[in-house]
């Protein structure tokens, strides 16, 4: 095979249907498996680029029309961006209570090969949120006050919801539906520091008759914790909004001890003993990062406008030519 013909089949458009079908067999397993996607998306992108690259040579029409050549050159820096997007993304979550500033460390993470963490930077905390609902318990817009420091030392402020981020060094800070209760417990041992610790119970209301968790303590072993609310929150026959409930206790189980503790009450054990500070609230957070976003959005709107162009151009109604410019001597 020549290589003009060899160069004719990796331009054809069998050649990038083939390609796509094969792209969207590897995203669709990157999802299930982790191991090696990386490679496999940045080799069938590669093979895509040359796709078009080598069309650009074998098709002389796609180098004179400037708007298509302008357009085919666009698909292919969008095709190279969601690469590097792949590459360079993070995508996770955490949960953080109010009062509590959030250290970086995420409950879960979808990270690129190249993502530079930087998620130290994101020192914030919220001080609780507010939460509408509507008859039915549909829940309205989440209103979740944070506060931080930035990179000049000023207290700064924001209120962000599920569509309204918080913007810190690249990254893009969303709240979640989830949101719960969380008991503040402090353990003092016989010998040594107390330590303090807050059990994240299910998401309430969406969990509302399993508010209860296993929490570990110091010791090694493992506290069951119930709360039990003994008033209605969220009344689903009418419009209500989140909060803390004012009548509640919990329920302790320690080996064979159980206990029920309202705030300041205190579970005396073998080793130590253990009181109830309080009771706060959390919130579940999503964490979004992607640099390529400003270039793939630029690249999608280069290719959009460049296609539009060219139509217009090859389909608008041609100009008439005057018939005495049609005229040539000797003719009737």
């Amino acid at each position: 095979m020549t290589p003009r013909r060899l160069l004719a089949h990796l331009g054809s458009l069998r050649a990038t249907l083939a390609w796509l079908a094969l792209l969207a067999l590897v995203v669709l397993a990157g999802r299930v498996v982790q191991a090696g996607w990386a490679y496999a998306l940045g080799a069938v992108l590669a093979a895509l680029a040359l796709n078009l690259l080598a069309a650009l040579a074998v098709h002389p029409a796609l180098r004179r029309q400037l708007p298509l050549l302008v357009a085919h050159l666009a698909l292919l820096a969008l095709v190279a961006l969601a690469g590097l997007s792949r590459l360079v993304s993070l995508d996770g979550r955490f949960e953080l209570s109010d009062g509590v500033e959030f250290d970086g460390t995420l409950l879960d993470a979808r990270r690129g090969a190249w993502h530079h963490d930087a998620l130290q930077a994101l020192r914030f905390r919220h001080d609780g949120f507010e939460i509408d609902y509507a008859a039915g318990r549909k829940r309205g817009a989440t209103r979740n006050p944070v506060a931080w420091v930035d990179a000049q030392g000023r207290l700064q402020r924001a209120v962000i919801g599920d569509h309204r981020p918080l913007r810190i060094a690249g990254y893009r800070v969303y709240t979640s539906p989830n949101k719960g209760f969380a008991p503040l417990l402090r353990w003092v041992p016989e010998r040594g520091e107390p330590q303090r610790g807050t059990v994240h119970l299910p998401s309430y209301p969406a969990h509302e008759l399993r508010q209860h968790r296993e929490w570990p303590l110091p010791d090694g072993r493992t506290a069951w914790v119930q709360l039990e609310i003994d008033e209605a929150l969220i009344d689903p026959a009418g419009p209500a909004h989140w909060r803390l409930p004012q009548r509640h206790h919990l329920v302790l189980r320690v080996d064979a001890v159980r206990a029920e503790l309202r705030p300041g009450d205190a579970l005396a054990l073998p080793g130590g003993t253990l009181v109830y500070e309080g009771l706060h609230s959390w919130m579940g957070y999503r964490v979004h990062h992607d640099p390529t976003l400003p270039w793939l959005l630029a690249a999608a709107l280069l290719a959009a406008l460049a296609l539009g162009l060219h139509y217009t151009l090859k389909f608008a109604p041609r100009r008439p030519v005057a018939a005495a410019a049609l005229a040539r001597p000797g003719h009737a």
